[in-house]
Formats: structure tokens, sequence, C-alpha cells
């Protein structure tokens, strides 16, 4: 099944989960899954929150990204991953000054 992300509307997402600015967001949600593909600009965060009921995996397509995680912090930057399991917390910040951070999040809803 194609998910076309270029016929998807970007929505903002002003201060999303308590962060920081615009979170803007293409997102394909089935009911089983949601996929999205996200963009942070400089200055911009997801703000901390705890995975109660799924799971997210969050790839970075460019950019560079801060992640808290639990109590600690990772450092991101294109093609790798963040695995963010069920029942922890986790946040993500463009660590860029001047480039946005694009990535792209799955969220399994279970």
């Amino acid at each position: 099944m194609l998910v076309d992300f270029n016929k998807i509307d970007e929505v903002a997402n002003p201060r999303f989960k308590g962060g920081e600015g615009d979170t803007m967001f293409r997102t394909f949600n089935d009911g089983v899954n949601k996929i999205m593909r996200g963009r942070l600009e400089p200055g911009c965060s997801i703000g901390l929150h705890t995975h109660e009921t799924n799971s997210e995996i969050i790839y970075i397509i460019s950019g560079d990204a801060r992640c808290l995680y639990d109590d600690g912090e990772e450092r991101l930057a294109a093609g790798q991953s963040h695995y963010c399991p069920k029942g922890h917390s986790h946040s993500l910040i463009n660590a860029s000054a001047t480039e946005p951070l694009l990535f792209f999040a799955v969220v399994p809803e279970q």
C-alpha cells in the first residue's frame, strides 16, 4: 500500500506534547498505525511524554536531533533511529540553529 506524503496536507501542531514552536506533520492513520513525516524548524521541539499504551520509532531523514529518553539524552543524525518502547518517555529536539529536522515516525496503536 502506497502512502504518498506529498499528497497529504502538512498540519502545524503548536507546542506539541508541551514542546516549543510548531511541529509540522503529514500523517497517515488507519486506526492500527500512525505513520508520520515530520519537520521541526530550529528552536522547535516535541515535549517530553510517556508512551503509556503504544511505542514509537523515529527515523532521522535529515538534520541533527537531541532526544531525551527516560533519564538520559541521545544525539541523532540522518540515517539513525530512536525507539521508545511502551512505558518509556522521550522527546525530540532540533539540535541545529540553522537547519530543519526532518523525520519519519511510526506509532503502532496497541
